[in-house]
């Protein structure tokens, strides 16, 4: 597998997420109630498998690859995408104090605007890397630079996240797509 591609199979997983969170926000919103369990589970997969997985991926490895072979910070989208990344860890942030609130009274029209703000940069972040990014990636990177770019994507998944969780991941997404988008 090429390395773009276990990205845009990330994208996907994030996709799926990002539906979730829509869902969920809206039922905050309208005082239905969510288990915190779902919500916790939310919360640490945009922490731990979008940001220290899938974005640490491209910023310490990809992005560097790519610089490394010649593309411009700034023309070659760079500079803009790892502003994204900070601008979706700002948003995740505000989700996390919006749902503890003061005095532990959850703001939920907070949560619901910061999920929005989220998912709305999330998708064009996405769109932009599969349709701009990637591509460029897959004809200025050899199948050497590849081959390592996967090997240190492993290494970071194991060093960031740990053996095994990417699976629990999934298995939340499971759980979480049949209770809220079925």
């Amino acid at each position: 597998m090429k390395a773009t591609e276990e990205l845009i199979q990330e994208h996907q997983n994030i996709e799926l997420m990002l539906e979730i969170l829509k869902t969920v926000s809206t039922r905050l919103r309208d005082g239905d109630a969510v288990p915190p369990e779902h919500l916790e589970g939310i919360l640490e997969f945009l922490t731990v498998f979008v940001d220290k997985c899938h974005h640490g991926k491209e910023e310490k490895y990809l992005f560097r690859a790519l610089e490394a072979a010649g593309v411009d910070h700034i023309t070659g989208h760079i500079g803009v995408l790892i502003y994204e990344h900070e601008q979706g860890r700002i948003h995740v942030a505000r989700i996390k104090k919006a749902l503890a609130g003061t005095l532990g009274v959850p703001d939920m029209v907070e949560v619901q605007a910061a999920a929005a703000d989220y998912v709305e940069l999330m998708v064009q972040h996405i769109t932009t890397e599969n349709t701009d990014v990637f591509p460029m990636a897959e004809k200025i990177l050899d199948s050497d630079a590849s081959a390592k770019l996967c090997e240190n994507f492993e290494k970071l998944e194991r060093e960031r996240i740990g053996a095994g969780k990417h699976e629990e991941f999934h298995a939340l997404l499971e759980t979480l797509q049949d209770v809220y988008l079925k």
